[in-house]
């Protein structure tokens, strides 16, 4: 029981904390199922808009989107399809390359909410700053900054819990009661 509590409290905690660490890109302000308006944009705009998406390197968040996406509705069918393992297995193949490619709709739909939340002057100085020698450091820093972050977070949540844990037994032992 110690270790599953442990570990829901880390994981909460590094998903609290890892949503305010993360770029802007990764964080979603709408509720869950609801999508926001998109204002229109110039072309412009969607081109710096790209251009800043290319240099976080934002494509490798959906890079894998199709395949993931393939195998995890291969597997869920699997578990109430069991003789058709061999069949399911080949499908996935040819429904994986019917389907390849429509990630680069994730990539359009990030650059016209960038152009959407940011005017064009703002996303030109976007990504001239991106371009100087600071943004550089930025880019090439800002993951490891945020890795070491997250594994400080880890550690840090993991003695927290210990010590709330601690905290919870030394007051239950003062009502006469162990756990």
């Amino acid at each position: 029981m110690k270790n599953s509590s442990t570990i829901v409290l880390a994981a909460g905690l590094m998903l609290g904390l890892a949503a305010s660490a993360l770029p802007a890109w990764a964080q979603v302000p709408s509720p869950q199922g609801q999508t926001r308006p998109i204002k229109p944009a110039s072309a412009a705009a969607i081109g710096y808009a790209k251009e800043i998406l290319a240099m976080k390197n934002a494509g490798a968040m959906y890079a894998n989107a199709i395949p993931n996406m393939v195998q995890r509705v291969k597997d869920s069918l699997l578990q109430s399809n069991l003789n058709y393992q061999k069949d399911l297995n080949e499908v996935a193949l040819v429904v994986a390359q019917a389907m390849a490619g429509r990630d680069k709709e994730i990539g359009e739909q990030m650059a016209r909410i960038y152009a959407s939340d940011f005017t064009e002057p703002e996303l030109k100085d976007l990504a001239a700053f991106y371009k100087s020698p600071l943004g550089q450091k930025l880019l090439a820093q800002e993951p490891q900054s945020i890795s070491a972050s997250m594994n400080y977070m880890q550690q840090w949540a993991q003695a927290f819990s210990e010590e709330v844990n601690g905290q919870f037994r030394a007051e239950m032992r003062k009502r006469g009661k162990e756990i």
